[in-house]
């Protein structure tokens, strides 16, 4: 029995096999209807515009997106921009599909219908009357169908970024942020992670600025559910910014918030995750806060300025910009100052960043030394030394020479005129040599 069924088996890839090479030569021929007016290509999903002419989704909302009224074929302007599916050219399109299956081309798979701004509105109504109610389950519920629609195409998460969804989650978080944290955590862990992709694409200040949301984004980033870290802190990245000061500061008297920031740092979860942490610890360190040098003066206890420098050596340029920034931030104050003078990476790694990464890493690796260089007290040089022997002297010199912004200009200049008093009785050595350099680990 077994052998008969590999008998068959055998048999039938051999004929497909056959099949394949007798055919191997035969280029097949695609409908023209079948092919969209713009790209020239088959159509996945064949929509109809108010000419009546068909083309195929992606391609003609590109074309509207791009500033065009007009149909592209005809030419004339579209009484509608909204393009109706056409069901029948698509199930065309399908069949012949799998009627040409043996020349290798698979069926396009029936696509989903994009959610529409009176879709998005009604379910906007349902949420604030759950809210209302106090509806736990049904809020989370639409919370879920959200995050579902945005992550099913960018299409709509523009949609629903474009109706204001984003505000209406807000304004849900706020709400069940009001009452117990235990008794409304999964409802407020599901509106998180929602906000978390919309808030990225959404620049309107429709983030949840209570003090009570802030505290409980808080003790999700405390928590130990990375994916609910990751969200906490992507909302935050896009919540301070438009913080007053005064909620700023909360994050300094929160207990464990900005261990929470560090420890994304010291030990990632994710990219994203850790680029958001840098941002909102820039927003921190930089703000004009009447709390900003306690802010500092933490960040610098919990050991940052010698993280940063030690991602410094190999990050990434997104990453290496981000660090730089923060380290910048943290420069303008004497601790900060005082932390960095000690670390042996220091005058090595901005060295090193000022023409390796690109120009905004360029901006402030020399702000940096800038701030290091010109409170430096030592009798001996110190930093000032130690930038020359690092070829700090010739790297700004190539840098007024190539160009760079006026403040930069300013800053490198000053630098010059300072680290040339003690060039002539200092030797230099090449500045990506670590060799002789000892790390604190």
């Amino acid at each position: 029995m077994i052998s008969t069924w590999r008998k068959r088996r055998a048999a039938r890839l051999a004929g497909k096999r056959r099949l394949e090479s007798e055919m191997g030569d035969i280029e097949v021929t695609i409908p023209n209807h079948f092919r969209c007016p713009i790209s020239l290509e088959l159509m996945k999903d064949p929509v109809t515009m108010s000419s009546g002419i068909t083309y195929d989704r992606e391609s003609i909302e590109k074309w509207i997106e791009a500033g065009n009224v007009t149909c592209p074929v005809t030419n004339r302007v579209l009484r509608t921009l909204d393009p109706i599916p056409n069901h029948t050219i698509r199930k065309m399109i399908q069949d012949w599909c799998v009627a040409n299956s043996s020349y290798g081309i698979e069926r396009i798979p029936t696509p989903r219908t994009p959610v529409s701004s009176e879709e998005a509105l009604e379910i906007h109504f349902k949420i604030k009357t759950a809210c209302k109610r106090g509806d736990q389950i049904g809020c989370q519920n639409l919370a879920a169908k959200i995050k579902a629609l945005a992550k099913e195409s960018e299409r709509n998460k523009s949609c629903l970024v474009a109706t204001g969804t984003a505000g209406v989650l807000s304004y849900a978080f706020e709400e069940f942020s009001k009452a117990s944290f235990e008794e409304n955590v999964a409802v407020l862990d599901e509106i998180l992670s929602c906000l978390a992709v919309l808030l990225h694409h959404d620049k309107a200040t429709n983030c949840p600025g209570s003090d009570a949301s802030i505290d409980r984004i808080v003790l999700f980033l405390k928590s130990e559910d990375l994916s609910a870290r990751r969200n906490a802190v992507l909302v935050l990245k896009e919540l301070v910014p438009i913080l007053e000061y005064r909620k700023v500061d909360m994050l300094l008297e929160i207990e464990g918030a900005m261990e929470a920031l560090f420890k994304l740092i010291k030990a990632p979860i994710c990219h994203a995750a850790t680029k958001a942490s840098l941002m909102v610890i820039y927003h921190m360190v930089t703000s004009p806060s009447p709390s900003n040098a306690k802010i500092i003066a933490k960040f610098v206890d919990l050991g940052l300025v010698s993280l940063l420098l030690e991602m410094l050596v190999d990050a990434e340029r997104s990453l290496c910009e981000k660090a730089l920034a923060v380290l910048d931030g943290i420069c303008g104050s004497d601790q900060g100052r005082e932390e960095a003078y000690n670390h042996a990476l220091t005058i090595p790694v901005l060295v090193r960043k000022i023409h390796r990464v690109s120009d905004l890493a360029m901006k402030f690796s020399v702000s940096i030394l800038f701030k290091l260089c010109m409170n430096e007290k030592r009798e001996n040089g110190g930093v000032l030394v130690e930038a020359i022997q690092r070829n700090a002297f010739e790297k700004l010199l190539v840098l007024l020479q190539v160009g760079c912004d006026e403040r930069t200009k300013e800053k490198a200049t000053q630098l010059l005129r300072v680290l040339n008093v003690y060039r002539s009785s200092v030797d230099c050595i090449d500045s990506v040599d670590f060799k002789n350099v000892k790390r604190p680990f």
